[in-house]
């Protein structure tokens, strides 16, 4: 079972974002949204796996910070 794609639920949000909101200026680019935890849904092997492909989309370079991530499923 451990080479099964499993689904993860991953925290993510912008810190610069956040920042800004908190002293009531907006992102260049990002929507005030960003700000606050959005939960998205990645399929990998393991949390590792889910960690890197979380970081890909969301990069810390540009202020995302990956937060809490946990198994929902496994997909056979």
């Amino acid at each position: 079972m451990s080479g099964w794609v499993k689904t993860f639920e991953v925290a993510v949000y912008n810190k610069d974002v956040r920042d800004l909101v908190k002293k009531g200026e907006k992102h260049q680019f990002y929507e005030d949204k960003w700000g606050d935890i959005h939960f998205i849904e990645i399929k990998a092997m393991d949390k590792d796996e889910a960690r890197v492909k979380a970081q890909r989309k969301h990069p810390p370079e540009k202020g995302f910070v990956i937060g809490n991530i946990v198994q929902t499923s496994v997909d056979p």
